[in-house]
Parts: structure tokens; C-alpha cells; sequence
């Protein structure tokens, strides 16, 4: 048997642009997708620390080196430039090994910096 757990995360993003007129996804830089372990077009689920809001999609890669972090589509009905978001993969992994997982997780500043690798 196998369970979910957390795979990747990226903490305290910060929204730097919102299109709604693009097909719905996160734009997310591609340094920092790498830094976690993120994949481009995974997966995502992702929570708006400023209003509460959960919004699950797929990472679409955005520029290397840009600190982009952009709602399309539909999601930018659940945050605004400015927000903080935690974004979140996660993977099958069997339970036979579960207890020795550890997921990658970086933490950013408010211009999505790493501060922090866990």
C-alpha cells in the first residue's frame, strides 16, 4: 500500500502578478521549482495565507532567475498581488518506507528570496 505525503513545498510565496485571461495555473520561476524539487505541470495545492483560500492546479514553469509567482485563469479569483501562498506537492510513497521520508521545503522572503532550506 502506498500513502500521500508531502513531496515538496514552497513557503510564503509572495504573488507577483494575476491574468485572468490565461488558462488557469500558477506560474511559479523555475529556480525556485528546482530548489524544492517541484516539477513543471505537477500537481499543486496551494493556500492563501492572506484570505484562506485553497486552490489546487499545476505549476506552470515561469522564467529562471524571475521570482514570478502568478494566478491565470480562474485562481486569480483566489489571491491578489501581494498575497502569501504555501504551494504543495505530494508523492506515493510506500508505507513500508514512509517513516524515513522527508519532503524539501524552502522558505522565501517577501521579494521570493530563499531564506531557509529545509
Amino acid at each position: 500500500m502506498d500513502v500521500q505525503l508531502l513531496k515538496s513545498k514552497i513557503h510564503k510565496a509572495t504573488i507577483t502578478f494575476c491574468d485572468l485571461h490565461y488558462e488557469g495555473s500558477l506560474a511559479i520561476d523555475l529556480d525556485l521549482m528546482d530548489a524544492c524539487g517541484m516539477l513543471p505541470y505537477e500537481r499543486i495545492l496551494v493556500v492563501n495565507a492572506n484570505n484562506g483560500e485553497r486552490l489546487e492546479t499545476y505549476a506552470i514553469p515561469a522564467e529562471r532567475g524571475s521570482k514570478i509567482f502568478g494566478l491565470n485563469g480562474a485562481a486569480t479569483r483566489r489571491g491578489i498581488v501581494g498575497d502569501r501562498l504555501t504551494i504543495m506537492s505530494f508523492a506515493s510513497i510506500p508505507v513500508e518506507t514512509a517513516s524515513a521520508h522527508k519532503p524539501t521545503v524552502i522558505v522565501l522572503d517577501e521579494a521570493n528570496e530563499i531564506v531557509e532550506r529545509k
